[in-house]
């Protein structure tokens, strides 16, 4: 887990190129090593999660957004995914659910 500034510089970089923070996703230590989650998310919805990753979103083409899983490491680490424009809450979370699995298999062969 990196630390609460380096999180910040995440944060910033992506804003610069359009990107916009919408969740959070952050293990029991990962929350007591921030602080005060609002003041370094914002708005964005945070949860409670083994992971320790921000989701950021952006239109990518007219009937597409895209969705990226940046994982809160010392070394880089992040998954792209699209979600159709229209789809509906449980259709959006289980692709959003796919990719946050996909980040747990690399992460588990990353440690060993």
């Amino acid at each position: 887990m990196i630390d609460r500034n380096a999180i910040e510089q995440i944060i910033a970089q992506y804003t610069k190129h359009g990107w916009k923070l919408r969740r959070v996703l952050l293990s029991d230590p990962a929350r007591r090593k921030i602080g005060d989650t609002d003041m370094v998310f914002g708005t964005a919805a945070v949860f409670a999660s083994d992971l320790d990753a921000l989701w950021f979103s952006r239109s990518s083409n007219a009937d597409m957004a895209a969705w990226e899983l940046r994982h809160l490491a010392a070394v880089p680490y992040a998954l792209v995914t699209g979600v159709p424009d229209g789809s509906d809450a449980s259709e959006a979370e289980a692709i959003l659910g796919e990719t946050e699995a996909k980040m747990r298999e690399v992460l588990v062969h990353r440690k060993t």
